[in-house]
């Protein structure tokens, strides 16, 4: 759950009760009118035509443009609340982000970073995919769809997609749009401040538009690194013993220096776009760019070296830039009335540099380094991923009781990254023989510089599909709809890895991989009446494969452990078992329900679900180093039920809510899937998956005033997320995070062309740990007389109480 600097209130329920008729005080953008129904219905193209959710037969959610900007839902990570089936664990602004559905997922929750790709899940800013967290302004819409997609959409999805949509440029007239709010947050010095302008211009009247977003965003940190070296490689990262590690205030005074909040976000964020209008013809040529920055973890250490809940104790600020860039042309035309003919060509990239400390790597490697008193290491890495994405699509228009949809789809995905480690003051230290066996120190070795490892990584993946559905109406109320996709992947990489203070040389190797195979889907509806749906879908998903993005073995390495033979030194590489990893599936199973009762005072949706998951992507680690890799191994089985209503029992009050319950747990064992300091542990069958909540939901209300011709809205919401865990099982060190509720609330006063109000978030300033990275074998572990600082709690924002305003014309 994200509370980050936003009020979700109980009206963005009308537009995320999961497939129920959503009411939406947006209007239809001239350009593309898919906004909304003449009835406020959203209207979605999930199915690749614009229907309501009611009459759309698969498990859909939508949120519309004016509750995602009235409730503050700036960026992917505040959608998870309220999103039924959806988990997002929220670790600050150092990563996008990570999105889990339907419990998908067997990996281990990071509060370092979060992820900035993630490959079970597709993300979309209009019809282009791209893994990133733009700030959701000037959005049209957001769906999410829940279950594998891949015979629907260019992107294979092994859980499901999730759709930015963009508002479009129009043509006919000018439009501007400007927003602000200034909040204050607990636990912190700063006030936060974030705002945007929308503007749009016709070029050419009904024919050439353009149209331009751009804001900035600064969320102010709550966690402070108090425990920063002064002088690193000379100053005591540890000045006391085991049982006080941080030692006497005089201690820390002459060895650690401050930065306060260091968590914060700053965020610039644009959005441009030109548009082309013809007769049955419309064309958007969009560049986005965005970049943000921090300087720590919204993270702390869990107290083992005596820190408090929003203090973090690592030695070095942890800094982080990410950049994300868009540049894409989508056509649509159509051709006699009969097809739509879509293409779509892009181009898109992220960029991401990282500081972070890295002393307790290198301890816990045992390699000797604790015998310098002064040690410490931090490490710095560059990552470069882009791609180059091709889409071209039909979609039937004409009249009959047959239609269609197909495509083809081509993405070649390139990865580079360069990472290396440092270790201050500990090359002059060990350079004397009365300390360290000078004979493991290469004679280029510089005592200045103080590198001690580095490597590279290049990777390619290039994936092709053929991909399509048809779909028979037997009459107005029943339909029948059938689907297939064909898929082909291929993957390259090169590594290479060099240990300067102890070998000469720079060894590196190659693999590569590919796969191809078949998924298809069975879907069918019956509107039993106007007031009821139900629908039933039987799918198929899958994730490609690939090579883990870590420098190969060298030749005298793999002989050594051919010979298990001990190598010397550092060794940091992959063998070529762990060098790469294949594709994992889905069988997808669901039935659901949709009414409206009442004369439409009541809106409910009601769905159940049945995943059968082989052949897990799951986290591993390297035989040397301990680096993290993916491998494949088990089996998993996730089921469960999704529920939301919204009721509207007298004129201007609205009741909403939504539940969600999952049990998602291995059905085969995982041999020596988890590490911990101690060795390798086992999952075992019946295992809990980690990352989602068993239950999860909220519940809120809001009234609206009439003042006149203006009106006064209050909103109140509680949000509820159950216990996670962090790791499979909760075993090898694993924990699990206790449940919260999350409470916020807004008084909004709305005209025809402004808006002002006051909104809260997490009003009883709750502590939530939202996850954790490292383990409990490793919290607090004691190696030679040194307290490790591997392990840490990802934490909630705090309270935060803003004022808001929106002028538009």
């Amino acid at each position: 759950m994200n509370i980050r600097a936003g009020l979700l209130s109980a009206t963005m329920f009308s537009s995320i009760a999961l497939a129920t008729p959503v009411l939406a005080d947006e209007a239809a953008d001239a350009a593309d009118p898919a906004g909304a129904s003449g009835s406020g219905e959203i209207i979605v193209s999930a199915t690749r035509r614009d229907t309501t959710i009611m009459e759309t037969p698969i498990n859909i959610s939508a949120i519309g443009g004016a509750d995602l900007q009235e409730q503050h839902i700036d960026d992917m990570r505040n959608l998870g609340a309220f999103t039924p089936g959806v988990t997002i664990l929220d670790t600050g602004p150092r990563g996008a982000g990570t999105i889990i559905m339907r419990g998908l997922s067997a990996s281990d929750t990071d509060a370092s970073a979060g992820n900035n790709s993630n490959s079970a899940v597709g993300m979309y800013l209009g019809e282009v995919p791209m893994y990133y967290d733009f700030k959701l302004i000037d959005i049209n819409r957001v769906e999410t769809l829940l279950g594998p997609q891949g015979t629907l959409y260019g992107l294979g999805t092994l859980a499901g997609a999730m759709r930015n949509m963009p508002n479009r440029p129009d043509a006919s007239k000018y439009s501007f749009e400007g927003h602000g709010q200034v909040f204050d947050m607990a636990h912190s010095k700063d006030t936060g401040y974030n705002g945007y302008g929308v503007v749009n211009i016709p070029i050419v009247q009904d024919h050439i538009a353009f149209r331009s977003v751009t804001g900035y965003y600064f969320t102010p940190g709550y966690m402070d690194y108090n425990y920063l070296l002064q002088e690193p490689g000379v100053s005591l990262p540890q000045p006391g013993d085991a049982s006080n590690p941080l030692g006497t205030d005089a201690d820390k005074a002459a060895n650690f220096k401050s930065r306060k909040d260091a968590n914060f976000e700053r965020t610039f964020t644009t959005r441009n776009q030109l548009a082309f209008y013809a007769d049955n013809l419309k064309a958007y040529v969009t560049y986005a760019h965005q970049e943000t920055k921090t300087e720590g973890q919204s993270a702390n250490g869990g107290g083992y070296v005596g820190e408090g809940k929003y203090e973090s104790p690592w030695r070095y600020l942890e800094p982080a830039k990410r950049v994300g860039d868009l540049l894409s042309l989508e056509v649509e035309g159509n051709v006699a009335d009969a097809l739509n003919v879509v293409f779509v060509s892009a181009y898109t990239q992220r960029k991401t540099k990282y500081q972070a400390d890295n002393t307790d790597l290198l301890l816990d490697l045992d390699y000797g380094y604790e015998a310098f008193p002064a040690f410490s290491s931090y490490n710095k890495s560059q990552q470069k991923e882009y791609e180059f994405t091709n889409e071209l699509r039909f979609v039937s228009t004409f009249e009959g009781p047959l239609s269609f949809v197909a495509g083809a789809f081509w993405n070649r995905q390139h990865y580079r990254s360069n990472y290396d480690e440092y270790v201050p003051g500990f090359p002059e230290w060990a350079n004397d023989p009365d300390n360290w066996d000078t004979s493991f120190i290469t004679d280029h070795s510089d005592p200045e510089y103080a590198h001690e490892y580095s490597s590279f990584v290049r990777s390619s993946n290039d994936e092709k599909g053929l991909y399509g559905e048809a779909s028979v109406h037997f009459t107005d109320d029943l339909q029948l709809t059938g689907g297939l996709r064909y898929y082909k992947y291929t993957a390259d990489v090169l590594g290479g890895s060099y240990l300067p203070l102890w070998d000469d040389d720079y060894s590196s190797r190659s693999g590569s991989t590919s796969k191809d195979g078949l998924v298809y889907k069975i879907n069918a509806s019956w509107n039993i009446s106007p007031e009821f749906m139900v629908y039933g879908t039987w799918s198929t998903g899958y994730r490609i494969g690939g090579v883990n993005r870590v420098a190969p073995c060298s030749q005298d390495v793999i002989d050594k452990y051919n010979a298990g033979q001990p190598q010397d030194g550092q060794t940091l590489c992959a063998l070529p078992n762990e060098l790469e990893y294949g594709p994992d599936k889905t069988k997808n199973a669901e039935i659901g329900v949709r009414g409206q009762l009442l004369d439409n005072k009541l809106n409910f949706s009601l769905s159940a679900f049945h995943i059968d998951w082989d052949g897990i992507q799951l986290a591993g680690q390297t035989y040397y180093g301990a680096i993290g890799i993916t491998a494949n191994g088990g089996k998993a089985v996730s089921k469960g039920i999704d529920f939301s209503f919204e009721a509207r029992p007298i004129e201007g009050l609205s009741i909403r809510g939504n539940y969600s319950y999952l049990d998602a747990h291995l059905t085969e064992g995982v041999a020596e899937l988890l590490s911990t300091h101690d060795g390798m542990v086992d999952a075992e069958p019946g295992d809990r998956l980690p990352g989602s909540a068993k239950n999860k939901g909220a519940i809120g209300a809001t009234y609206t005033l009439p003042m006149g011709e203006n009106e006064l809205a209050f909103g109140w919401t509680a949000a509820y997320t159950g216990n996670i865990l962090t790791r499979v099982g909760a075993r090898a060190g694993g924990e699990t995070l206790p449940d919260y509720w999350m409470h916020q609330a807004n008084i909004t006063y709305k005209t025809e062309h402004y808006d002002v109000g006051l909104y809260a978030t997490n009003i009883f300033d709750t502590y939530a740990v939202t996850g954790v990275s490292g383990d409990l074998t490793r919290a607090g572990l004691i190696n030679d007389g040194v307290v490790s600082r591997y392990y840490g709690r990802s934490v909630a924002q705090p309270r935060t109480i803003g004022l808001q305003g929106t002028v538009r014309f």
